[in-house]
């Protein structure tokens, strides 16, 4: 029994906030599920049994996939990272399965930085040689999230010779749309645009202005109803296994901006016209990281690569 002079709902009211602050103080409990999985990889990862190691991979990546509270931490303490780059290198029956993991963790920030002391970013480039075209759309995937708004993991990338093997994926598929697409947003995030995924851009290709050219256009939904974003990513060959690749990026206006401000059009405005005084243009030479200067950044160039 209460206390006669105090109200019902008022003790309701008390146990309820009582409840609320018991809930908050309450200790963070890790997904013992994950940390099995994470500790069966770890004992048992430098074999690579594939009957053994799958379902420990699978709940791995669901637990990613899931964002579940803590999941990315988890895998951080574990130390599982050089094992997930042993599996790529392996090129084994567990290498598809280890490519999409890895291509998820690339989402996480805290994870990816480990990348490059866990042998994670030489182990993707070498699966960027391979023939498999989902195992290329997941390594391409991982690169393209591990190089978003960051400059760098983008110079770690680069000094490792990317560029020419993305390349190469795109004169050796070039009908393969979704390969094509990955491999573009890769170039992209590398360039330092931070193309993020979520941006719903769509690419096609453009008509070639000369020999031995390939373009790409990258276009992004309208923004604020009359402006898009359109990126031109243009692969011109120079001579045998010589290549230069130039992005640019431009804003292109709607009809219905120039027709509401059609009377402050000017000679100096253009339905498609550049976002500064110069386009983003990067160079990377991948025989030597000597022919690159010390006192210049990677990011002032355009990539000219040899295959």
């Amino acid at each position: 029994m209460g206390h006669p002079n105090v109200p019902l709902s008022n003790k309701q009211a008390r146990a309820h906030r009582n409840k609320q602050i018991s809930s908050r103080l309450q200790p963070y409990t890790p997904n013992d599920n994950l940390n099995n999985a994470l500790g069966a990889i770890r004992v048992l990862g430098v074999e690579l049994i594939e009957d053994e190691l799958k379902p420990h991979l699978i709940t791995v990546l669901a637990n990613i996939k899931e964002k579940k509270k803590g999941a990315a931490e988890q895998v951080v303490i574990s130390g599982i990272l050089p094992i997930l780059a042993l599996s790529l290198r392996s090129r084994g029956p567990l290498t598809l399965l280890t490519a999409k993991l890895v291509a998820e963790l690339a989402k996480e920030s805290v994870v990816r930085k480990g990348f490059g002391d866990a042998g994670l970013v030489t182990a993707l480039l070498s699966v960027l040689t391979s023939t498999n075209e989902e195992l290329l759309i997941n390594a391409a995937r991982a690169i393209s999230r591990m190089s978003y708004d960051s400059s760098k993991q983008q110079e770690l990338l680069l000094r490792r010779g990317v560029v020419p093997r993305l390349v190469a994926i795109l004169l050796r598929f070039p009908d393969k749309e979704v390969l094509e697409e990955v491999c573009l947003m890769a170039l992209c995030n590398l360039s330092g645009m931070a193309v993020a995924e979520e941006a719903g851009m769509i690419w096609e290709r453009g008509v070639p202005v000369r020999p031995g050219e390939c373009v790409f256009h990258g276009i992004s939904p309208h923004t604020c109803g009359f402006a898009s974003s359109v990126t031109l990513v243009r692969v011109s060959q120079w001579g045998p296994g010589q290549y230069m690749i130039s992005i640019e990026d431009f804003q292109r206006c709607s009809s219905s901006f120039w027709n509401l401000h059609g009377n402050k059009r000017t000679v100096h405005w253009f339905p498609f016209f550049s976002l500064g005084n110069c386009s983003n243009m990067f160079k990377v030479i991948k025989f030597s990281t000597r022919n690159i200067p010390r006192t210049k950044s990677l990011k002032t160039r355009v990539f000219h690569t040899f295959l």
